[in-house]
């Protein structure tokens, strides 16, 4: 792989872009229409190594999804929040581990023995394929509910732990507990938006900037980027601030 993102056009923002820093931006599709999602996604990729697959283009697409981004050489980040008793996230997981994603994310609120099962899936499922085994991501508090009591977090900390994933979604406000209770866990931060920029319903959103200065391994970008005038300024402008 070259250690650049490489661009086949002139246009805006249409920089070369460190592989390092590349892999460290996952582009949220939140799309109703594969090819829509596609066609963006193409668009985009000299700024962005992961491509995330939510639950609307998932329920839209299903596996096709997962396989249109692998194709466009993008590693995929499944974001189900998968939430149920611990055999039906099991089984669950292990159908999604053999399609190829290298993220999944899992509900905390699920607690330990679900994640545990989600994890043991996820394995089973990619090792059944020869695939290497995916990261489990335990979400903690959506950054979207603004109203969660303090002690929510560091408790759906210490649950993502014992339950046996690698690594935590959480707002850029919660790094700083992440990095004391989990240090050696990947952090992914969602609901990041572009200085004076439409917030959206992210209420506890960050810039770039703020999540990569707080320790964010994986930066999860969407309507600032997706929804704005000029995309591909946009998306230079996101990896100029990191």
């Amino acid at each position: 792989m070259s250690d650049v993102g490489k661009s086949d056009g002139a246009g805006s923002g249409m920089a070369d872009v460190p592989e390092s820093t590349r892999q460290r931006l996952a582009l949220a599709l939140d799309f109703d229409d594969l090819e829509e999602a596609r066609l963006v996604a193409a668009q985009l990729q000299p700024f962005f190594g992961v491509a995330k697959v939510g639950l609307e283009l998932f329920c839209t697409a299903g596996p096709d999804a997962i396989a249109a981004m692998a194709g466009l050489g993008y590693r995929v980040f499944l974001d189900l929040k998968l939430f149920d008793i611990p055999n039906t996230v099991y089984r669950s997981a292990r159908v999604l581990g053999a399609h190829g994603v290298e993220f999944l994310t899992f509900h905390s609120r699920g607690g330990q023995d679900m994640l545990r099962a989600g994890v043991e899936g996820l394995g089973e499922g990619a090792a059944g394929v020869g695939a290497e085994t995916p990261t489990a991501l335990a979400v903690t508090v959506l950054t979207s509910d603004g109203d969660a009591p303090p002690h929510i977090v560091p408790n759906r900390i210490r649950t993502a732990v014992e339950g046996g994933c690698g690594g935590l979604v959480m707002a850029a406000e919660d790094l700083h507990m992440a990095n004391q209770l989990a240090p050696r866990m990947k952090k992914v931060v969602p609901g990041i938006r572009l200085r004076g920029s439409d917030a959206h319903d992210q209420s506890r959103a960050a810039t770039p900037a703020e999540a990569a200065a707080g320790g964010a391994d994986l930066l999860v970008i969407g309507r600032t980027v997706t929804g704005a005038d000029d995309p591909e300024a946009a998306a230079a402008a996101v990896v100029a601030s990191i």
